[in-house]
C-alpha cells in the first residue's frame, strides 16, 4: 500500500523501522551506557547513522533524502529513544535545519546544502537560544550587517546541539534591530565554520550526555549574502516558527521512547526481583505503577500519530504537535521516575541504565518549548479553534 501523503510505500517503510529497531539493539544498547558515563561523542555510532541515511531521513528524495513521513520518523526516533535517546538529537536538529532550507531557501540553496546535508557530509544544527533569550526568540541581540556582498555577524548563542562536532548553524539573527514589530526585523543565516565563528565552550550536562551543547561566539563573522534564507530579509522568525512543529514531534517521540524504555525496563526487573516471597510485580503498588506507566505510554503514541498526520497532509498543527511534545514529554518524566521507585536502590546504581533515562527525561520537558509554554499555546488555540 502506498501513503497518498508521500508516495511512499508502506511496507517499505515498516521494514526501515523494524531495520533501525534492530540495529538500535544490535549496536546502541551494548556502548549506550560507557558513552554516556564517559560523555564522549560516538563517532562509530554518527558514521553508521550516515550509512542508514538517517541524516537524511525526512530530506526529499530529489535532494538525496529519504523523504520519510513525519509519522514514520517519529516511529524512528521512538524505537531509538527507547534504548538511547542522546544519538536522535545528532539528527534531529539536523533536519530541522534541511526542513528549513527545503521548505524556505532558494533553490541555489537547496541544491547546495541538502544533498551534503542528507548524505551526513554536512551536518548542521539550530542557532536560536541566547543566553538572555530562551522561549522568547524576539529578544534575541544577534545582530547581522549587510556589507557588500556579506553579512557581518556579531553576538552569541547557547545551548547549541551538533556545534562542536557539526559543520553550520542555521542561525537567528536581528538583521534590522530597531524594526517594530521586533520579528519583523529577524532573518536566517545559512551559517558555515570559518573565522569568527567560535565555538567557545562545550557545556557539562546532567544527562544527554555524549552529544555536544555548545556556547558560540561569533565576532565580525562574514556570511554571503546568498546564504540569507530565501533571500529576504525580515522573514525569520516566521521561518524559525514553521519549523517547531517537525521539531516538537521529535522531542514528544524522544519522550514516548524514554518512557517505553523506562517502562520495559521496569516491567523486566519487577519480574526478576522477589520481595516477601514473590515476584515485586505481583504486589499490587507496583502493578499499580505499571498500569499507569503504559497508558501514558499509549496515549502519548496516539497524540504524536495525529499531529504527524496533520504535518503529512500539510494541515495547521501547532495544537496537536503542542500536545503530542506535552503528552510524549511528561510521559517519559514519569515512567522514568515510576520506574526508579520499581528499581529502589538499585536505581541509583549506574549498573543499571534506568537511572539513566531518569537524567534524560527532563530535557524533553525543557527542549522545543518549555512544557509551561506549550500549555499557554495549547490553550489559546483551544480557545481560538472553539470561540462562541
Amino acid at each position: 500500500m502506498t501513503d497518498t501523503t508521500t508516495g511512499r510505500n508502506s511496507a517499505d517503510d515498516r521494514a526501515l523501522v523494524d531495520a533501525i529497531e534492530v540495529w538500535a539493539e544490535k549496536e546502541l544498547r551494548p556502548v549506550a551506557r560507557k558513552f554516556d558515563l564517559a560523555d564522549e561523542y560516538p563517532e562509530d555510532v554518527v558514521e553508521q547513522m550516515k550509512e542508514l541515511g538517517l541524516f537524511g531521513a525526512t530530506i526529499g528524495e530529489a535532494y538525496g533524502g529519504l523523504g520519510l513521513s513525519a509519522g514514520v520518523y517519529a516511529q524512528i526516533v521512538t524505537k531509538i529513544s527507547s534504548i538511547w535517546m542522546a544519538p536522535c538529537g545528532i539528527f534531529n536538529s539536523h533536519l530541522i535545519m534541511a526542513s528549513a532550507i527545503e521548505r524556505n531557501g532558494t533553490e541555489a540553496q537547496k541544491r547546495e546544502f541538502l544533498p551534503r546535508m542528507a548524505s551526513g557530509e554536512f551536518r548542521g544544527s539550530l542557532g536560536l537560544t541566547e543566553p538572555n533569550a530562551g522561549s522568547d526568540l524576539q529578544a534575541i541581540r544577534t545582530v547581522a550587517r549587510r556589507e557588500g556582498d556579506h553579512y557581518v555577524v556579531n553576538g552569541s548563542k547557547t545551548w547549541i546541539t551538533n556545534s562542536l562536532h557539526g559543520h553550520g548553524t542555521l542561525l537567528l539573527v536581528k538583521t534590522d534591530p530597531q524594526a517594530e514589530p521586533r520579528h519583523k526585523g529577524m532573518s536566517l543565516l545559512i551559517a558555515e565554520k570559518g573565522p569568527g565563528f567560535i565555538v567557545a565552550g562545550k557545556l557539562k550536562k546532567l544527562g544527554y550526555r555524549s552529544i555536544d551543547s555548545c556556547e558560540l561566539s561569533f565576532q565580525d563573522f562574514r556570511v554571503p549574502a546568498d546564504r540569507l534564507l530565501g533571500g529576504i530579509e525580515g522573514k525569520g522568525f516566521v521561518q524559525t516558527a514553521g519549523g517547531l512543529e517537525l521539531g516538537r514531534i521529535n522531542v514528544a517521540a524522544r519522550g514516548a521512547g524514554i518512557a517505553e524504555g523506562a517502562l520495559q525496563l521496569a516491567l523486566r526487573y519487577s519480574q526478576e526481583r522477589s520481595a516477601f516471597g514473590k515476584p515485586i510485580c505481583q504486589h499490587q503498588a507496583v502493578q499499580l505503577k505499571l498500569a499507569d506507566m503504559v497508558t501514558q505510554v499509549e496515549s502519548a503514541k496516539r497524540l504524536i500519530e495525529q499531529a504527524a498526520r496533520k504535518y503529512d497532509a500539510g494541515e495547521r498543527c501547532d495544537l496537536e504537535a503542542a500536545m503530542a511534545k506535552l503528552a510524549g514529554s511528561e510521559a517519559g518524566a514519569y515512567c522514568a521516575q515510576e520506574a526508579m521507585r520499581i528499581f529502589g536502590g538499585y536505581s541509583y546504581s549506574v549498573e543499571y541504565e534506568i537511572e539513566r533515562y531518569y537524567r534524560d527525561c527532563m530535557l524533553m520537558c525543557i527542549g522545543e518549548g518549555s512544557n509551561e509554554i506549550l500549555r499557554t499555546v495549547i490553550a489559546k488555540q483551544l480557545i481560538d479553534r472553539h470561540r462562541i
